[in-house]
């Protein structure tokens, strides 16, 4: 990091030229920060409807320039009108709130500030598969130069600042077997759609595995005359047989970059990664980016673990670093460990990787972080850690004499959903914090970890919920005995309109994972905002399994699919139907994707089941030995005990198939033939059992979606059946009586 710069923007300018919004003052249900300024992104709204949450904004993560006074991020708006979706890279003044337009070609995206204030870098989609990295300046907007092509697409961009005043950047892209860049669209003709495989996995996600692999890539970026200029690539892991970032997932949390090198996490080589999740973290040290062939990179491996890796992050000076890793191999919810690296050069004698050890109190810290960076003066850790349903970001101190005396984390932010850290500004310990809640889609917040309680808002996308026509006052908690001697916890989301002295249907959801948890924070796939509006009250529980909550709570659900999980949510259902009178439980229904879809299909075999006048199960479930043709086979191999044929019995004890003799409630089946998690011959047995069952029930499918339904005219499909469907059975009004354009309706 260098000194800031100072920008020459005055807001009259702004205002005159590119202001888009303008500035609302805090509604007064919020207790949270102090605004600043929330810019209006949208007209507030009577209902909050499938429509409005597909097409509302959907913000970035804003990065700051060096100077604290700007932040830079994307912003993307599909239209149900036009039918397209419009791409924007904007700058916020964070003084003001105000926001400000850099570009809207449809294709820019991942900008990033070059060094100083006033430049930014992005990306633009080239010709023939290539990538056009575009510079422009805030100062002067619309005046843009090309500092080079890259022929291939790629993605997930880091640029640091070197002592030259040079650039260093590194992205993803995926690379042929050589270690070359690899182009979709220059891929020479196939003559056969043969593909043969010699070990699995065949199929990861939504694709099928190909001999390209994600690669990192790096070089620099030298100025001249006024313009910057991309130097020669290399790849940092040719010849190395490592992947990174690890797919499917894996993106810019799998590798960080400083002046000393590149660092990242990949999965063992010497494993198949269908049956294995054991990760390592990788230095390769570089002087000047410049170097080609690369340095070969160098492990780093503690010994009592033997998991999964992630979010590797160096230290502000780049001498040491810093990462998570899971203790056990194929135990993919297992809790993450922090793991301080003090040397990555492996210059001193001293242990090379050292366990920070973290205490709640006397006990050890029982949560798992998902991500772990340093402060921007290396003094602490800032971790984000699932919580009791929030995402919250804690710091923990690093001044301490050594790893081994026990750190207490401390939290800085309150409820809601961290998405995103970075500091502030140069030479500050402050933050500026991206996150969501399930009222708001985007908000941006300064936070000092000396004070955070002094936490100031900088804006809030849907100025806190008030342009979707929802707000926190719908939103509670409910605690309730599970199975065993341990409360459960579950989320409620009331109607706009709500009145305790009338009764709501309820629509019980559950969630999948089954290592999850329904969180306080946005989606545009399962929103329970959409669906109280509706007419509902929602509830969405966190049983046995569920994450934040503790690894014991989480452990709790191994070996027991349809038992601990189940009986909380009887227990869960008799609270609501004992204790919340508004509830009216004769109107129930339940809805539930991949696990949660798993325990529709249970609730069916079992007595819960007639207690719903509808099911929905989406990508879920049917037969666990089916489990066998899934992508990541160390997933029920853990959860069951072993492969099928070792573990036959508790594989078979837990399989939803057994008990369709019981079956009798009506039943949505959602499946897409994307999905390569759960294949579609799962919906397409339970669709076929239901039928000859002759059960009330239909059957969506996608043929262009996977485990998730992401496109938009698809989601609003998705929507449309789902709240039509379960309407009908507790008499609220069809969302819409007319089938949603493009839908093709076979009828018998």
């Amino acid at each position: 990091m260098i000194a800031s710069k100072t920008v020459s923007i005055t807001v009259l300018l702004v205002i005159c030229t590119a202001a888009l919004y303008f500035t609302i003052p805090s509604p007064s249900f919020w207790t949270g920060p102090t605004v600043i300024n929330e810019p209006s992104h949208m007209q507030s709204q009577a209902s909050f409807t499938p429509e409005i949450l597909l097409s509302a904004p959907r913000r970035s993560p804003a990065i700051p320039d060096p100077s604290g006074r700007l932040a830079v991020y994307t912003v993307s708006t599909y239209s149900f009108k036009s039918h397209q979706k419009t791409s924007e890279i904007k700058v916020i003044d964070i003084a003001s709130g105000l926001s400000f337009l850099i570009t809207n070609e449809k294709t820019a995206s991942e900008p990033n500030w070059l060094g100083g204030p006033a430049e930014l870098l992005w990306l633009r989609e080239g010709e023939k598969g290539s990538t056009v990295l575009v510079v422009g300046s805030v100062e002067k907007v619309g005046q843009t130069h090309v500092a080079g092509t890259v022929p291939a697409s790629i993605s997930n961009v880091r640029v640091r600042l070197l002592e030259t005043g040079q650039i260093a950047i590194a992205f993803s892209a995926r690379s042929w077997p050589n270690g070359t860049l690899y182009n979709a669209e220059q891929e020479p003709k196939k003559l056969s759609t043969a593909r043969l495989y010699d070990s699995t996995m065949v199929r990861h996600w939504d694709e099928y595995v190909t001999p390209q692999k994600n690669a990192i890539w790096y070089g620099k970026l030298e100025k001249s005359n006024g313009r910057w200029r991309l130097g020669p690539l290399t790849n940092a892991l040719k010849n190395t047989r490592l992947e990174s970032p690890i797919p499917t997932f894996g993106g810019k949390d799998h590798f960080d970059l400083s002046s000393t090198g590149l660092l990242f996490v990949a999965k063992d080589p010497s494993l198949n990664p269908a049956f294995n999740t054991k990760g390592n973290l990788y230095f390769v040290p570089i002087e000047d980016f410049s170097e080609t062939p690369p340095s070969e990179p160098r492990i780093f491996e503690t010994e009592a673990l033997q998991g999964a890796a992630s979010s590797p992050a160096f230290s502000p000076d780049g001498k040491s670093a810093v990462f998570l890793q899971m203790e056990k191999n194929g135990y993919e919810s297992d809790r993450n460990r922090v793991v301080h690296v003090p040397d990555v050069s492996g210059i001193q004698a001293s242990t090379l990787t050292q366990l920070v050890e973290i205490q709640q109190g006397q006990a050890e810290w029982d949560l798992s972080p998902s991500s772990v960076i340093f402060s921007p003066d290396g003094s602490m850790l800032l971790l984000v850690v699932e919580d009791k349903a929030n995402d919250i970001l804690f710091k923990i101190d690093l001044t301490l004499s050594s790893m081994n005396i026990p750190r207490h984390p401390r939290a800085l932010t309150g409820p809601g959903a961290v998405s995103d850290v970075q500091p502030l500004k140069v030479g500050s310990n402050e933050l500026f914090i991206s996150s969501t809640s399930a009222i708001d889609n985007s908000i941006y917040t300064i936070v000092d970890p000396a004070r955070p309680a002094e936490a100031r808002m900088v804006s809030s996308n849907s100025r806190s919920g008030v342009s979707f026509g929802i707000s926190s006052e719908q939103m509670s908690e409910i605690w309730f005995q599970g199975a065993g001697d341990y409360q459960v916890h579950a989320l409620v989301m009331k109607p706009s309109n709500f009145s305790e002295n009338k009764k709501y249907p309820l629509a019980y959801m559950i969630h999948g994972g089954p290592q999850s948890a329904y969180t306080n924070s946005w989606s545009t796939r399962w929103n329970s905002a959409v669906f109280a509006e509706q007419g509902y009250v929602v509830i969405c529980p966190n049983p046995t399994g569920s994450t934040g909550y503790g690894q014991a709570f989480v452990d709790g659900i191994t070996g027991s699919w349809g038992g601990l999980p189940y009986e909380d949510l009887v227990k869960g259902f008799d609270y609501i139907k004992e204790q919340m009178p508004y509830v009216d439980t004769d109107k129930a229904v339940a809805l539930g994707a991949s696990y949660g879809g798993y325990m529709m299909n249970w609730f069916q075999g079992h007595p819960l089941g007639r207690a719903f006048r509808a099911l929905v199960c989406h990508d879920g479930v049917f037969s666990m030995t089916n489990q066998i043709s899934s992508d990541e086979q160390y997933f029920p191999n853990h959860d069951l005990g072993g492969p099928y044929w070792k573990s036959r019995e508790t594989w078979e004890k837990w399989n939803p198939a057994r008990f369709t003799g019981n079956w009798s409630t009506p039943m949505l089946v959602i499946h897409n033939e994307l999905d390569y998690r759960l294949p579609i011959s799962e919906g397409l047995a339970m669709f076929n059992v239901l039928q000859e069952r002759g059960i009330d029930s239909r059957f969506l499918t996608f043929s262009d979606e996977n485990h998730w339904v992401l496109k938009e005219e698809n989601s609003l499909v998705w929507h449309t059946v789902v709240l039509d469907w379960i309407n009908k059975y507790v008499g609220l009004p069809p969302y819409e009586s007319q089938p949603a354009s493009g839908i093709d309706m076979t009828t018998g």
